[in-house]
């Protein structure tokens, strides 16, 4: 009986235990949560880490994908999971609208106006770069990133369209010519059709290769700029039917090498081999993954 009493009893110290630990671990995350964003502050904030998710995600499904909650905030950091999404570019409104969400975000919750970090993937990296470059260029907001990285996001609509043109005629998959598709018939209603009309594409994309148009990337001279990819020709021929010319991974390096031309002193290329895995455990290049956390972080805080 005495056996089955301490037993009870170093039973009930556990689990009294682990119920205060859980507690001081869900306390200790600070979940704000926002129509615009999911936001993580730790007890001291060092940094900003601010999240662009892909064409369709969501911040919780950012944070799914990659969850660097923790690690971010065990290191002081920050990180805001947006809810913004469904765009490949941005007007010029959108801009302004999320300029001043971030602003009220930050003074919200007392974060800092500098050491702000801007990621994204797929669509949300253009996001990221579109938008760094309109704080940079607008001090008025007194939001000034330090560092923008972009996650195997199709960073030149006019050599998109071309792409999503050569897979119609392809027609690899169902899947393929419907997601091309909607992009081809998107573009031509939004902007036209590149090849009769340039004008469009180089005001809404970040660059533009045919005419080496750099305008939405200018002010982004002296910020720190990564552009991750995980280039694996071999799992986008099988699956998607595309050579490597058609890949993001082909017109990031183009631009990378494009902007370290023109005196961009902090630009780096970030080509990963087989990190690209969804949260299911879904082999794709096309991820989160690709971007290691641990080195993501030790970037944020360099000085």
């Amino acid at each position: 009986m005495k056996k089955i009493i301490k037993i009870l009893s170093f039973l009930s110290i556990l689990f009294s235990t682990s119920l205060n630990f859980a507690q001081e671990v869900e306390e200790q995350l600070k979940l704000i949560e926002s129509e615009s964003y999911n936001l993580y502050v730790p007890d001291t904030t060092e940094a900003l880490l601010i999240l662009f998710g892909g064409f369709p995600e969501t911040a919780v499904d950012i944070e799914t994908e990659y969850p660097i909650t923790r690690m971010a905030l065990d290191r002081n950091i920050a990180v805001a999971y947006s809810n913004f999404n469904r765009k490949i570019w941005l007007e010029d409104v959108e801009k302004v609208q999320l300029a001043n969400s971030i602003n009220e975000m930050i003074t919200a919750n007392n974060l800092p106006s500098e050491n702000i970090y801007i990621g994204g993937l797929s669509s949300g990296g253009n996001m990221a770069l579109l938008l760094g470059n309109f704080l940079t260029e607008n001090p008025a907001y007194n939001i000034n990133p330090s560092g923008i990285f972009v996650v195997d996001s199709p960073i030149d609509l006019a050599a998109l369209y071309d792409v999503v043109e050569q897979n119609i005629e392809k027609n690899f998959s169902e899947s393929a010519v419907g997601e091309s598709t909607f992009i081809f018939n998107y573009f031509n209603d939004q902007l036209g059709d590149p090849d009769l009309e340039i004008a469009p594409y180089e005001k809404y994309s970040t660059f533009t290769y045919e005419t080496k148009n750099f305008q939405n990337l200018k002010a982004l001279k002296n910020t720190k700029l990564r552009f991750y990819t995980e280039p694996d020709k071999v799992w986008w021929k099988e699956n998607m039917g595309v050579d490597y010319e058609q890949m993001n991974a082909f017109h990031i390096k183009r631009l990378s090498e494009f902007l370290n031309s023109n005196n961009f002193k902090k630009v780096e290329y970030i080509p990963t081999k087989n990190k690209g895995y969804r949260a299911n455990a879904e082999r794709n290049p096309h991820s989160w993954s690709i971007v290691d956390k641990e080195n993501l972080i030790q970037w944020i805080l360099e000085k």
